[in-house]
């Protein structure tokens, strides 16, 4: 097989890759659009809630680092990516038969164990399937059909909780549980796609057998992870934003469809936001997202009606399909390539280690200070912090660093 060939072969991996990306989000947004009206049917606060999400998100990112290393040290992707996504497809809808919130967060750790395996290789896989500079474009169009998944499936939970509800009259409670399980049947076709479509690459450089510290951690890395950092510590949770829609009079049934609308923007601008990223500067891009989401923050902060939220939704559609999308593509240009699984599992840990203390932090706040003055002064802190990521990113980070 020539060069040509393998780089057409591998090229599909990215069809393959976004399409098993599609299959899941379908699976976990039909569960995920219900789940904070679920919490709260189960007697959750929201501070219990943020805290479900970051223990969630912590555990995946804190599992990244292993197997984002474990994968350059076998030199082998593709098997850790069908281990993950097939352990979050089997525990994933056992949330249906949680009674309480604590059994809900038992399955939430679990299904982000999932996660937490499958991440870091697949981006590796990703990264390794396309030409440096098409990365943006194709991490772009990776997460473009990643959120056309939440978007189907957000679109399934409304249509059954319509169908449910208006001819089955079935209780609340149990329409969620139902729908929970329903979502199963996605999740199976994205294992399925993965294993006969995704193509292992060929390692042709000698990959180090023992873990290097320096190599994934040189200077120009490190200032990046740092102002990662500071804005994950505001990167709440979307149930936080969904609790704040409700909070600003979106009645219940529209809820899941507010999510559309985050999740319908986001799709629409991802891909064309890694495009502008290879044209114009990743480290451009990224900053204006950052600054993006403050100004949503503080949107939220002191919106005080319904239409509000709807506008907001839109801003935060915009936002994160840029600080989502960028850093994605910016990481394999600052690391050498035999550590580039690592440092996938080091970016995604310090994203997760963050997302914890993020979401908790905000939902604390929101419960202390009461339902209008703690939303303010949570979504405040917000702002504030992610516009100083962004001033830092323009201050501290490279426009390119390539190891």
């Amino acid at each position: 097989m020539n060069d040509l060939e393998e780089k057409m072969k591998l090229r599909k991996n990215i069809l393959a890759l976004s399409f098993t990306s599609f299959l899941t989000d379908v699976s976990s947004e039909m569960i995920l659009s219900l789940l904070p009206l679920f919490l709260t049917a189960l007697g959750a606060g929201k501070a219990v809630i943020g805290l479900i999400e970051g223990v969630a998100e912590f555990t995946a990112s804190t599992l990244k680092t292993f197997s984002g290393w474990i994968s350059d040290r076998i030199q082998k992707r593709k098997l850790l990516v069908i281990i993950g996504y097939s352990f979050s497809t089997v525990t994933k809808p056992f949330i249906a038969i949680a009674n309480n919130w604590g059994q809900v967060l038992a399955v939430r750790f679990l299904d982000r164990v999932g996660k937490g395996i499958r991440t870091s290789p697949r981006d590796a896989l990703l990264a390794e399937s396309v030409e440096p500079h098409e990365r943006g474009r194709f991490f772009g169009f990776h997460r473009m059909m990643d959120t056309m998944g939440a978007v189907v499936g957000t679109l399934l939970a409304s249509f059954f909780l319509f169908i449910f509800t208006r001819y089955l009259q079935m209780e609340t409670v149990f329409q969620y549980r139902t729908i929970f399980w329903i979502a199963l049947i996605p999740g199976i076709m994205s294992v399925l796609t993965l294993i006969f479509f995704v193509k292992e690459p060929k390692f042709t450089e000698a990959k180090s057998k023992l873990f290097s510290l320096r190599a994934a951690l040189p200077k120009h890395f490190v200032r990046f992870l740092a102002v990662v950092a500071v804005f994950e510590l505001v990167h709440f949770s979307y149930a936080l934003f969904i609790l704040r829609a409700a909070d600003l009079g979106v009645a219940v049934p529209l809820i899941p469809i507010i999510y559309l609308v985050y999740n319908l923007v986001y799709a629409g601008f991802a891909m064309p936001a890694g495009q502008l990223a290879d044209r114009f500067g990743k480290k451009k891009l990224l900053s204006m997202g950052y600054f993006l989401f403050g100004l949503m923050c503080l949107g939220f902060a002191f919106a005080s009606s319904s239409w509000h939220a709807w506008a907001l939704f839109v801003v935060f559609g915009l936002a994160v399909a840029i600080v989502d999308t960028i850093p994605r593509a910016m990481v394999p240009e600052m690391v050498s390539a035999e550590v580039r699984g690592t440092a996938y599992g080091i970016y995604h840990m310090v994203i997760g280690a963050l997302d914890l203390p993020a979401s908790f932090v905000a939902g604390l706040l929101w419960d202390i200070f009461g339902k209008v003055t703690g939303a303010a002064i949570a979504f405040s802190y917000g702002a504030v912090v992610a516009i100083i990521a962004a001033v830092l990113l323009v201050i501290l980070v490279p426009e390119r660093a390539e190891a």
